[in-house]
């Protein structure tokens, strides 16, 4: 029997919270396995709409603002600066909102068993960067092909936004995926949240823009900049756009180093703040499902 079958038994709402999730990798694998099966059950396409979904919104995005809008004048290869943000932000935001309903979709297997009940979040955000994966690498493709030669500085820096967007959604997953259950109103403001999350970032235009509304020193500037968020999206531009856009440094907001740690830091006690809202509401999971 493998060491995984002989962990000590442990009574219904005292388990050790995401270390069970590293405990039991396994539950995790097939809570991942399942979401991707019933995701794609009866379709065609499959995980092919991995590609399609982020390709339509894409194509809208530029077309609206980088022909009709004429963005594409003011940020040199503006396909590439739109694509990087933009599947960050959809990383984040499929990990964030699927992680909210995942508990409550999951109700079944709460009522049934007990197993880690923070395996539910921590496997929509597995199932979110499965369909990231396909986006990175068209991005990288199309990224060569605007100029684009990767560097290992600029690629840790994508690294880095990629665990800042995997750890807030984790956290940020936990906190309201705790909250819906007991409140069912809560995945519907997560919903108008996402829907802004775009638009909080330097996704759609540069950071340059809110410079210039609100001043160079202002605090509106200042808090825009330590988003985790906007610290991910512009850590993407650092690694796939800026190489080959042929533009100076100052496109690249300042201190932006910092703000990746800083960022880190802030997902990381998102992710503390989730995990002990999580604990404390979970004894009532079974009974408010």
């Amino acid at each position: 029997m493998s060491a995984a079958h002989t962990l000590p038994a442990v009574e219904p709402g005292h388990g050790a919270g995401l270390v069970d999730v590293l405990r039991r990798r396994y539950l995790l694998q097939l809570l991942v396995r399942k979401e991707l099966r019933v995701r794609y059950r009866g379709s065609v396409l499959g995980l092919a709409w991995s590609y399609v979904k982020p390709a339509v919104q894409y194509v809208v995005y530029f077309l609206a603002l980088g022909l009709f809008l004429n963005l594409r004048e003011a940020i040199p290869d503006y396909a590439v600066y739109l694509f990087s943000g933009m599947i960050a932000v959809n990383l984040f935001s499929e990990a964030f909102g699927n992680a909210t309903r995942s508990v409550l979709n999951n109700g079944d297997l709460v009522k049934k068993i007990y197993l880690p009940r923070e395996l539910f979040p921590v496997a929509s955000v597995w199932v979110a960067l499965v369909h990231f994966l396909p986006q990175l690498v068209v991005l990288m493709v199309g990224a060569v092909v605007a100029g684009w030669r990767p560097s290992a500085v600029p690629l840790l820096a994508a690294v880095v936004g990629t665990v800042i967007v995997l750890a807030m959604a984790t956290g940020l997953g936990l906190l309201f995926g705790a909250m819906n259950v007991l409140y069912r109103d809560v995945e519907n403001f997560v919903d108008l949240l996402l829907m802004v999350v775009v638009w909080l970032s330097p996704v759609l235009y540069s950071w340059q823009r809110v410079a210039d509304f609100f001043g160079s020193g202002s605090l509106v500037l200042t808090l825009y900049q330590l988003n985790p968020i906007t610290v991910a999206v512009e850590l993407y531009h650092w690694a796939f756009w800026y190489p080959g856009a042929g533009v100076g440094t100052d496109v690249l907001p300042p201190s932006l180093l910092w703000h990746g740690a800083l960022a880190l830091v802030v997902s990381g006690l998102f992710v503390a703040l989730g995990q002990a809202v999580f604990r404390r509401l979970e004894g009532r999971f079974a009974q408010e499902l």
